[in-house]
């Protein structure tokens, strides 16, 4: 009998009693003798059998819970008796089979109840099912198990040595219960522990022909090598990844780019993209936008068209994105940025990149707005660079119509061949009178088209890049065509191109007449 009850069945005879002496002697006391307590000692309850089954989780006796008995203080029936949390997790334990478990796992996990769950996986371990069996769990249940130790925040070797228990129960770990080990690794930034340990897993599954990780255990492999700034083991587990099928997570791509444009990879951060486009599963990855920003002028900056071209993609996908939503969210880029764009891709000589800049501008303008002037000039200039002077003179045939009559100050500017055409007047003469003849006949079928295009700003390309190549005499016959050819009227630029190509072969008399002309 426990002490709190036999001091609870013997208050009566505790009492103060008055006692009459039988002795003449005053010194002499008797003393009472207490009654036996007639209750005899109640038995402790039974022991349940011991399984044969050899687990070392039956080593220890077992008891089940018992009501209590006629000496308790307050009677179980009345319900004041709190069960204390030991005694609630053993009810669990008996009443609970590995379905009822995980059910009552899902209901803790949305409390974040981890403490009890750790409690009661280990004490329903140790329990017998209704069959007198040992109560096994499969790996989703030992899962739950270690994900509530991760999140308690036990320490990564205890959590190791309980990967390693799995065996003990029968069960092998697979990639989640691996991924939990390597989050716990993540958090306490063991990244060569996390490395050799996802080694170790990949030879393991090789050896046993089986896939141990999945998706996510090469994002967090990945993330853990990148916050370290380890770029080169990274680009080896992304290949890795992406031969195996998976997918770059968002955040890890995003990451991924980071890191490369810090460090100047960005070769290896173009070949990346490039494997990703090719696969339907990462062919949507795309960087936020004001990184995608970030990374176009970075590219520009470095001249690296490809990876110029890829930043605008995604912005466009951006732009996409947002007409789409509801309500839209409309991202624009700026011109500035553009014309960045098409003068990398005349530096580069990339008409990639030039026809994506283009597309990306009009899909900012909306057909809202026409381009700036700077615009056109950088299209121009992208185009003789590449050599195609045919589009660069459709391209400033629209120049001439868009901006040709407006008043701007610099107007006259814009059109010079001297400063903002040089490049096109560059590109004329680049290869001799063959070349300038070429592009004269095609201004002559554009003037006779339907309808005609024509403007005076392409003809003074042309007189210039005959002075550069000092052949006057085409000089002053394309001067002449432009009013008898073309119907056009010669401006200040084509007499100044004229009067250069006098200049350089001394013509005074000629000069003279250019100069009464203007």
């Amino acid at each position: 009998m426990s002490a709190l009850a036999y001091l609870a069945k013997s208050r009566p005879l505790l009492r103060p009693q008055s006692f009459k002496s039988i002795s003449t002697f005053a010194h002499l006391r008797q003393e009472a003798q207490q009654l036996e307590d007639p209750s005899p000692d109640p038995s402790p309850p039974p022991l349940p059998p011991n399984p044969a089954s050899g687990s070392p989780r039956y080593s220890e006796n077992w008891r089940s819970s018992a009501a209590a008995d006629d000496g308790a203080l307050i009677p179980l029936g009345l319900g004041f008796l709190q069960q204390s949390q030991a005694s609630r997790m053993q009810l669990h334990s008996q009443t609970l089979d590995a379905r009822g478990l995980m059910n009552k796992f899902a209901e803790w996990m949305t409390t974040q109840n981890w403490e009890d769950m750790k409690q009661l996986f280990e004490v329903w371990v140790r329990s017998l099912d209704k069959n007198g069996k040992p109560n096994t769990p499969d790996v989703d249940l030992y899962n739950h198990y270690l994900r509530a130790n991760f999140m308690i925040g036990v320490d990564v070797s205890e959590l190791v040595e309980l990967v390693e228990q799995m065996e003990g129960y029968g069960i092998s770990p697979n990639s989640a219960s691996y991924n939990l080990v390597l989050k716990a690794m993540a958090r306490h930034r063991l990244v060569d522990t996390a490395v050799l340990l996802f080694e170790r897993v990949l030879q393991k599954g090789k050896e046993q022909n089986e896939t141990l990780v999945d998706q996510e255990s090469y994002d967090l492999v990945i993330c853990m090598l990148l916050s370290v700034n380890k770029i080169d083991p990274a680009v080896k587990y992304i290949d890795l990844a992406l031969k195996s099928g998976y997918m770059l997570l968002p955040d890890a791509f995003r990451s991924f780019v980071q890191k490369c444009v810090s460090n100047r990879k960005l070769d290896t951060l173009v070949s990346i993209i490039e494997k990703c486009k090719k696969m339907d599963e990462n062919k949507s990855l795309c960087p936020p936008w004001n990184q995608a920003i970030y990374l176009a002028e970075v590219a520009m900056q470095w001249n690296n068209s490809d990876l110029a071209y890829y930043a605008l993609e995604f912005m466009v996908k951006w732009i996409t994105r947002g007409q789409n939503s509801n309500p839209p969210d409309l991202y624009s880029a700026n011109e500035g940025l553009v014309v960045s764009a098409l003068a990398t891709a005349g530096r580069t000589y990339s008409s990639r990149l030039l026809d994506g800049a283009w597309a990306i501008l009009k899909f900012s303008l909306r057909g809202k707005k026409l381009p700036n002037p700077e615009s056109y000039l950088g299209k121009i200039y992208a185009y003789a660079n590449l050599g195609s002077l045919e589009k660069a003179f459709v391209t400033l045939l629209e120049f001439d119509k868009v901006y040709g009559n407006t008043d701007r100050e610099d107007g006259e500017d814009l059109f010079s061949p001297f400063y903002s055409l040089k490049p096109l007047v560059m590109a004329c003469s680049k290869d001799g009178f063959a070349t300038l003849d070429k592009v004269y006949y095609q201004l002559e079928n554009l003037s006779q088209a339907n309808p005609p295009h024509k403007c005076v700003a392409a003809l003074n390309c042309v007189i210039l890049g005959c002075a550069n190549i000092w052949d006057v005499d085409r000089a002053y016959q394309t001067f002449n065509a432009i009013d008898s050819a073309f119907g056009l009227t010669p401006d200040v630029h084509s007499y100044n191109a004229l009067i250069c190509s006098f200049g350089k072969q001394k013509k005074v008399p000629h000069l003279k007449l250019c100069t009464s002309g203007i």
